[in-house]
């Protein structure tokens, strides 16, 4: 098929390229020329395992290609998605202003009947308002044309968003006609080889099956870290909890690992998005509410150990910290654990030593006051992070984290404390080692030797 894709961004580009990939035509549409250039070369701006090599095989086939131009890229199109960004306002709520304005574009540009789908993440109602605008400009301009609007989500998660594309859980089409889905329904066939996981529904319910996907999720988050918080007073291991409840398939293995708090680009902002929705609507959202709120909380907890461990006294401290990332697989900061835990540490006159396989350089943008300073370092490895420290806190739990030699580490380190943010440790053998250690919602082992001495 000929296919357009409307804004190179973390889902556009994705998209874009494992369409290409099953034989389409692609023209993915940008307005930064210099991202645009970017990408034409076959460099990626953002990191995503496995995306840079099929970017550049599809770039070289000459199935994908970008530009600037969107009346030039969706001249000959029958799919067009629409893939911007639709950041948070400052009520929470989602900002349509990316959305509406390609739909006022598309209406202006558009000389053949075509299919638009809608793929950003966006409140119920959108997609027909998009419809009404296309159809408005399209009749100012005297076009009697027959522009189709369908909502098809996405659910790719980063670090394994290829994979996520490829082969997908599900594939959401919420549309008012069938030659819609038909139309949809042909373009996704190629990646429904194994099993149809196809799902057809109406406009406003596809709509809302993203946020409610995430706020679903985020409140089993919260509620694991909410149980780890009671663990935590009562002596008991949140990760034998975990197992126990694990096990009962109604509840399952998956989103219950208690932690520092999730971050990201969709949680947050979703979790606002339907809290704002329920107030426009009248409704109490207590349960999002309460969700938001224990993240918010979540994310303070291993700076108030650190602070507790020290008696509050961190000026002058040096803490390394392992991670940076809001989650591996990606250098995506935004509303990372991480950031609420370095403001903190700044704030209280701590030194940083931090590391991440792939975030520095974002982090590095971010504080140039600090680096410059000398109160934040980034490393190029966790054993040079640790050299000096006076304590070690794990916040993204990336591979390279998972087995490192403690041993080295101990040595390496002035005084061995380790403040494990993600639970991925073994309590008793940091103790054996000589580590104090603190976790979330775990026994803490080797602090009323740390206190003595």
């Amino acid at each position: 098929m000929r296919i357009s894709v409307i804004g190179a961004g973390y889902v556009g580009l994705v998209s874009a390229t494992c369409l290409a990939e099953m034989g389409n035509r692609v023209r993915c549409v940008e307005r930064d020329a210099a991202r645009v250039a970017q990408l034409s070369a076959g460099r990626l701006p953002i990191h995503e395992p496995g995306l840079e090599p099929l970017l550049r095989t599809q770039l070289g086939s000459g199935q994908l290609s970008f530009g600037c131009e969107l009346a030039e890229a969706v001249a000959d199109a029958e799919v067009i998605f629409i893939a911007v960004g639709t950041p948070a306002g400052e009520d929470g709520s989602a900002d349509l202003g990316h959305v509406l304005q390609v739909a006022r574009e598309l209406g202006q540009s558009l000389a053949h009947n075509c299919l638009v789908v809608v793929k950003s993440t966006v409140p119920v109602g959108t997609c027909e308002r998009v419809q009404e605008s296309i159809r408005q400009q399209l009749s100012e301009r005297g076009m009697a044309l027959k522009v189709r609007v369908a909502s098809n989500p996405e659910f790719l998660k980063e670090g394994s968003a290829v994979e996520d594309f490829m082969r997908p859980d599900r594939v959401i089409i919420g549309a008012a006609d069938q030659a819609s889905i038909n139309l949809l329904r042909r373009l996704y066939a190629p990646f429904m080889r194994n099993h149809e996981r196809i799902l057809c529904m109406s406009l406003r319910a596809a709509e809302f099956s993203k946020y409610a996907a995430n706020a679903f999720l985020a409140a089993r988050i919260s509620l694991i870290n909410e149980m780890a918080s009671l663990c935590a007073r009562l002596d008991v291991d949140i990760e034998e909890v975990r197992r126990g409840i694990g096990s009962d398939r109604r509840i399952g293995t998956h989103f219950i690992y208690a932690g520092c708090g999730y971050g990201g680009s969709c949680f947050p902002k979703d979790v606002r998005a339907l809290i704002r929705c329920a107030e426009l609507e009248g409704m109490e959202p207590g349960i999002l509410r309460a969700v938001e709120a224990r993240n918010a909380l979540q994310k303070t907890l291993l700076f108030q150990a650190l602070r507790e461990h020290f008696g509050g006294q961190l000026k002058g401290r040096l803490v390394a910290i392992w991670g940076l990332a809001f989650k591996p697989g990606t250098d995506d900061l935004r509303e990372a654990p991480s950031l609420v835990l370095l403001e903190a540490l700044l704030a209280a006159g701590a030194r940083i030593q931090a590391h991440d396989p792939v975030a520095n350089a974002a982090v590095a943008a971010r504080y140039p006051q600090a680096i410059g300073e000398g109160r934040l370092r980034l490393c190029e490895s966790p054993y040079e992070t640790s050299e000096g420290a006076d304590a070690l806190v794990l916040v993204t739990e990336w591979k390279q984290f998972r087995q490192p030699d403690f041993a080295r580490v101990r040595a390496l380190m002035r005084t061995p404390a380790l403040f494990d943010g993600r639970n991925i440790y073994d309590p008793q053998q940091l103790f054996e080692l000589g580590f104090v250690y603190r976790a979330i919602g775990r026994p803490s082992l080797g602090v009323a030797a740390a206190d003595a001495a």
